[in-house]
């Protein structure tokens, strides 16, 4: 560990820093290379601590959870990191090896293993063997061509295995973006459908863009994706439930505050008044403590009728509630905190929402989660880490009507 520390003395580093200032360009680039190889050496010892975990885990499903909260990396790119370390520690020591002489990034090594992960060790450590002089220096694209086509040389057989275990892992993501913007994709489709989409996505926005439409080709495109998507036709809006959190204030355009949407995070008052005055938006009170900003009631005005404590919950939590997952709230689980058959409660101070993944990952030997009753989650790992998850407050926390405001 001494060595590790070493290795990112703040003193050092500071040092470093300092005098990048004074560089010129050519020794710059010099400098910004030097870094790039002792990251990449970084990176292969991190890839060896996960290796070494998950032996020591025999392989369990929660270890890339626990990875996600150790390294704060979403439970996907976990995922990805400990497959990686498993193939480059155990089929692919070349590859590895390029990383510890600072010649590949870790990201480009993940590449390989992706290529890879289909083959079997003695195949895949021919390719290894093969791409050890293809592949430093190149960038994460060069690398995963290379990689792929140097799995279909020494396996050609297995590729159209190979093709159709990739069509099985096809998904749907999202990414959230900057205020107010996200991403949806779907990954690994079958190409024949996904190109067919596209051209009926472009027809249509195509058909859209006369001379009159203030939007862009690619605006038309990325609208009517949505709106096929949200069950239209392509060119007017549908109603989709979404979860937004405003103050009366904001609403009323009588100040600026942020507001948040569910799943997302922070949005401008000006696009959150748009969402909220759309003829399809249905407006909820809801009560808070003024002292610590948290839920105590629904208003039960609204022309839906109330689901009573589970959508309490919901909008208490307004997402999953393991730190780090965002998937909002109607989309995941209500769960006991502690099991219902052993003492457990049907009450909002002993339910929260999990999404699918994170209700199961609580049912894994040494994973414990504690409630309060003021709703913080407190979640242990198997290797005695703790994470704390509150409940979001709806607003600041605010003095009581008799104390002054800080200043």
């Amino acid at each position: 560990m001494a060595l590790l520390e070493s290795l990112t003395d703040p003193e050092v580093l500071a040092a470093v820093n300092d005098a990048a200032n004074l560089l010129d360009d050519k020794d710059s680039v010099a400098l910004a290379q030097a870094a790039t190889v002792g990251i990449a050496r970084l990176e292969a010892v991190r890839f060896r601590a996960l290796a070494q975990l998950n032996r020591h885990r025999d392989g369990a499903r929660s270890v890339t959870q626990e990875v996600a909260f150790a390294l704060s990396v979403g439970d996907h790119h976990a995922g990805a990191l400990v497959a990686a370390a498993d193939a480059l520690t155990a089929r692919l020591p070349r590859t590895l090896g390029l990383m510890d002489h600072g010649e590949l990034a870790g990201f480009s090594a993940m590449k390989v293993a992706a290529a890879t992960v289909w083959l079997s060790d003695e195949d895949a450590r021919t390719v290894d063997t093969l791409l050890e002089d293809r592949i430093p220096g190149k960038n994460p694209d060069q690398v995963r061509k290379a990689a792929n086509h140097a799995a279909n040389t020494v396996d050609p057989d297995g590729a159209d295995a190979r093709t159709e275990r990739h069509r099985e892992g096809r998904r749907l993501t999202v990414r959230q973006g900057e205020s107010g913007v996200a991403s949806i994709e779907v990954e690994d489709g079958p190409v024949e459908k996904v190109t067919a989409a596209y051209q009926r996505i472009d027809r249509q926005a195509r058909a859209l863009n006369t001379k009159d439409e203030p939007r862009t080709l690619e605006q038309l495109r990325a609208d009517v994706a949505l709106d096929l998507l949200l069950g239209g036709h392509g060119s007017s809006g549908e109603r989709s439930e979404v979860f937004l959190y405003m103050d009366l204030f904001t609403y009323l355009g009588l100040n600026n505050d942020p507001a948040e949407l569910a799943g997302h995070g922070s949005i401008p008052a000006v696009l959150a008044r748009h969402i909220a005055t759309s003829p399809d938006s249905v407006l909820r009170r809801i009560v808070t403590d003024p002292l610590s900003g948290q839920v105590l009631d629904l208003g039960r005005d609204r022309y839906r009728p109330t689901a009573g404590l589970g959508e309490f919950v919901r909008v208490r939590d307004r997402e999953c509630r393991r730190p780090g997952c965002h998937r909002p709230a109607q989309a995941c689980d209500l769960d006991h905190a502690l099991p219902w058959q052993h003492g457990g409660h049907t009450a909002d101070t002993e339910l929260l929402d999990l999404c699918r993944r994170d209700h199961r990952l609580k049912d894994e030997p040494g994973w414990t989660y504690h409630l309060t009753p003021n709703g913080t989650l407190t979640i242990t790992t198997p290797t005695g880490q703790t994470y704390d998850s509150p409940p979001p407050p709806l607003h600041e926390p605010r003095p009581p009507a008799n104390e002054p405001p800080p200043f």
